[in-house]
């Protein structure tokens, strides 16, 4: 957990996790148990935590494209997308952001 720390691309992956892991809760058990139960608590728990949770996604995705130098018609905009995705954020991690992390030496 520790290496997630170290820099701002580690930062990003973390809060990657955790927004994709909110997005999934929310759209596959939360939305569901409010309209199908009638039960809106999950939503009123859940939704402001991915809330927060997509603010940080996002602005800690422009620092890392700002510190690396990424441009919005290349690559910014797949991450952003990802987000909007269920397992967006995995998969661009996956894909992505993992080769990055591992591209920095401690």
């Amino acid at each position: 957990m520790i290496k997630y720390f170290n820099s701002n691309i580690g930062l990003l992956r973390m809060i990657a996790f955790f927004e994709g892991l909110s997005l999934i809760v929310l759209m596959f058990i939360a939305v569901p148990l409010k309209h199908l139960m009638h039960d809106p608590l999950a939503v009123r728990v859940v939704g402001p935590i991915h809330g927060v949770l997509f603010v940080l996604f996002v602005l800690f995705t422009y620092l890392v494209a700002s510190e690396k130098e990424w441009t919005f018609k290349s690559t910014t905009w797949k991450v952003y997308l990802s987000s909007l995705i269920p397992f967006g954020t995995f998969y661009i991690d996956h894909v992505f952001l993992k080769g990055l992390h591992e591209e920095i030496k401690p």
